[in-house]
């Protein structure tokens, strides 16, 4: 199983001039040691409006310049957001063709759809966002592959034209998809491309089943593309130290219940149509993380609510998001241990977050150089 980094620039307040764009340089740094310890894939979102989660809006951008400061790692453009007005197909096509160019062919095409208010801002109607995607996805390879091309479609009309330039991997990058149901994972087999796996804080178990659901689906696949992608990523939160005692101490279990309790404001949207504000469900009629999402509750969302009641301290909420398999905090032994029980499951590569929440810049280049030197090497020999 192949170890993989993905980053979203966290920005959580509160807020100063450097703090932002010190998001972007830090990540920059902690690639080009992933790029040197052997990493896989480095996957950038795009994300719209969703402050403090993601300021990643414009990922082409962050990825051409991560291509000239690495030599080896593959760039995830994971995802591009397919729906029109986000991004016009012709447009995907000439940037993922030419960031392919510029890292000497190692880009992964990544494909989504966005949150609910992401398309609010954009004027997208979510009832068309799948049609929308699938439509765009089955005619990009097209433009890379033809040089007289042309598109009459539900939602696009292209006249001949020759999309340029062309990517250096032929037919075409792989291309992928991310989800977070059994419907997406059900899809994405059965068109033959890979899958980008949300799961945070699903139970291993269940990851299992939608794995075999794509297996299941990929044994009937009809290629939306020129090419079939068949390998299965997930994505995790992972802080690796020195001790246990160092993790905690660097703040990560804290780092986890944020982005966790952010997740649920972004997700499980209140009536209204926005945001919680600063992640504050009681503002907003709802109790807790598990009041706001109530298919995560376990043991874990329970001592998070706790933790930002102030009814536990910091080491009661380590204990408890320990329990959680999705929840990778530790020293290097611990981290292998869970690590090894997603490579068990088939899976082809697993993201690891870690830039999560306030962890200090150094704690995560810490962080990243455990894993590629003590733990990587045992999950993935070369």
């Amino acid at each position: 199983m192949k170890l993989d980094l993905l980053y979203e620039l966290s920005c959580p307040k509160p807020w100063n001039e450097e703090k932002e764009r010190n998001a972007y340089y830090n990540a920059l740094d902690q690639i080009v040691l992933a790029d040197q310890l052997g990493f896989g894939t480095v996957w950038e979102v795009e994300h719209h409006f969703l402050s403090e989660f993601s300021h990643s809006s414009a990922p082409e951008i962050f990825l051409a310049c991560v291509s000239q400061r690495t030599e080896r790692i593959r760039i995830g453009h994971g995802v591009v957001l397919l729906p029109n007005p986000f991004n016009y197909p012709i447009r995907v096509a000439e940037r993922i063709a030419a960031l392919d160019i510029m890292s000497r062919g190692r880009v992964e095409f990544g494909t989504g759809r966005s949150t609910w208010y992401e398309q609010a801002g954009f004027n997208v109607r979510p009832d068309e966002t799948r049609a929308m995607w699938q439509e765009a996805l089955s005619i990009i390879p097209k433009m890379w592959s033809s040089e007289k091309f042309s598109h009459k479609g539900e939602h696009f009309e292209i006249p001949e034209r020759n999309v340029l330039p062309k990517p250096i991997q032929r037919p075409h990058p792989p291309v992928w998809v991310a989800g977070t149901q059994d419907e997406s994972f059900e899809i994405a087999g059965r068109l033959g491309i890979g899958m980008l796996a949300l799961t945070i804080m699903v139970p291993v178990e269940e990851l299992e089943r939608r794995i075999a659901m794509y297996r299941k689906a990929s044994e009937n696949v009809e290629p939306i593309t020129d090419v079939v992608n068949d390998r299965i990523n997930c994505l995790t939160l992972v802080h690796c130290a020195r001790t246990t005692r160092e993790a905690i101490e660097n703040g990560a279990p804290q780092a986890v219940a944020w982005y966790l309790r952010t997740v649920a404001a972004l997700f499980a949207p209140p009536e209204g149509g926005e945001i919680v504000s600063g992640f504050d469900f009681a503002a907003h009629g709802r109790r807790s993380l598990e009041d706001s999402v109530p298919q995560l509750q376990n043991e874990a969302t329970r001592a998070i609510d706790e933790f930002h009641q102030g009814e536990i301290g910091v080491d009661d909420l380590y204990d408890a998001l320990n329990t959680d398999e999705m929840v990778i905090i530790g020293d290097p032994e611990q981290c292998r241990k869970k690590l090894e029980r997603y490579a068990d499951l088939g899976l082809n590569s697993l993201m690891c977050q870690v830039q999560i929440g306030d962890l200090s810049h150094e704690a995560v280049m810490n962080s990243v150089g455990l894993l590629g030197r003590e733990v990587r090497p045992l999950i993935d020999p070369d």
